[in-house]
C-alpha cells in the first residue's frame, strides 16, 4: 500500500472540507445540478475520447496508485546476488525450489527461463517486450485520468454558463437568481476539484509508479541473463550499480 497517496487524498480533501465548514457550512456545496453537468459531461467526454474498455482497463491501473509499489533497489540487489551466488556454487537448476517463493511473476518467468536453459539474447527479447506492453497499459491508464482532468474544468465553465443564462433569463425573479448562481459557482469549484485533487495527481503518480516498476524489470533482466551466463556474482553487483545512485549504492563482497 501507497501511504503517500493516502495521506495526500486526505490532506487534500480535509483541508478543503475544512475550509467550507468554517465558511459556513457543507451543505451549500451539494448541488445535484451541478454535479450531474460536471461528472455526467466529464464521463461522457471521456468514453468519446476513449474505448470502452479502455475506460475499463483503468480502473485495475488506478489501484497501482495506492495498493502497489514497486520493490526497492536493495531488496532486487540482494534477491539477485543470493540467487547469482547459489547459481555459482549449486547450479543453476538449485534455483528451482526458490521459484515457488517468489511472489513477483515477472521475476519468477525470468528465473524459470534461465533455469530451462534459454539462451540469454532470448531471455532479455522476451522480458523486454513484456515491459514495453507493461509500460503501454500504464501509461493508458495515466492518459485516460489526464483527459479527465483536462475536461473537469471544461465542464465546469459549461456548467457556470449555463448557471448564468438561467439567472439572467430570470432576472426579473429574485427567488430564482440564487440557485441559478449556485449552479454556476460550484460547477467550476467541482471541475477544480475533480481535476487538481483527483485525476491529475493520480495520473503523475502513476507515470511515477510506471518509471520505478520498469526500471526494477530492467534490473531483474540484467541480473538474470547474468545468472544465465554463469558470471561471476562481484560482475554482477557492479552491472546492478548501474540502476541506483552512489548514495545507495554497496558492497556485499569485502
Amino acid at each position: 500500500m501507497d501511504v503517500a497517496t493516502f495521506i495526500g487524498i486526505i490532506v487534500g480533501f480535509s483541508l478543503v472540507i475544512a475550509a467550507i465548514a468554517f465558511g459556513g457550512g457543507i451543505g451549500i456545496f451539494f448541488n445535484i445540478p451541478a454535479a450531474m453537468i460536471v461528472l455526467g459531461g466529464t464521463l461522457g467526454i471521456t468514453l468519446i475520447r476513449h474505448s470502452l474498455s479502455e475506460f475499463i482497463g483503468m480502473a485495475k491501473v488506478v489501484k497501482n496508485a495506492f495498493f502497489v509499489k514497486a520493490w526497492s533497489y536493495e531488496h532486487v540487489f540482494n534477491l539477485l546476488i543470493d540467487f547469482s551466488n547459489k547459481a555459482r556454487k549449486e547450479g543453476i537448476l538449485a534455483l528451482e525450489e526458490d521459484l515457488y517463493d517468489l511472489k513477483d511473476e515477472f521475476l519468477a518467468k525470468a528465473l524459470q527461463m534461465a533455469i530451462d536453459g534459454m539462451e540469454p539474447d532470448s531471455i532479455k527479447e522476451i522480458l523486454e517486450k513484456e515491459i514495453d506492453y507493461l509500460h503501454e497499459r500504464h501509461q493508458a491508464g495515466a492518459e485516460i485520468l489526464e483527459t479527465m482532468g483536462t475536461f473537469f474544468p471544461a465542464m465546469g465553465m459549461i456548467g457556470t454558463l449555463i448557471g448564468l443564462v438561467q439567472m439572467l433569463r430570470t432576472i426579473s425573479d429574485p427567488s430564482t437568481i440564487g440557485p441559478a448562481m449556485a449552479v454556476a459557482l460550484i460547477t467550476t469549484f467541482y471541475g477544480a476539484v475533480g481535476a487538481n485533487l483527483i485525476c491529475l495527481p493520480i495520473a503523475g503518480k502513476l507515470r511515477a509508479r510506471s518509471k520505478e516498476e520498469t526500471l526494477i524489470k530492467e534490473m531483474i533482466i540484467v541480473g538474470v541473463i547474468s545468472i544465465a551466463m554463469g558470471e561471476n556474482p562481484r560482475i554482477l553487483e557492479q552491472k546492478l550499480h548501474v540502476f541506483a545512485p552512489t548514495s545507495k549504492r554497496f558492497s556485499r563482497f569485502k
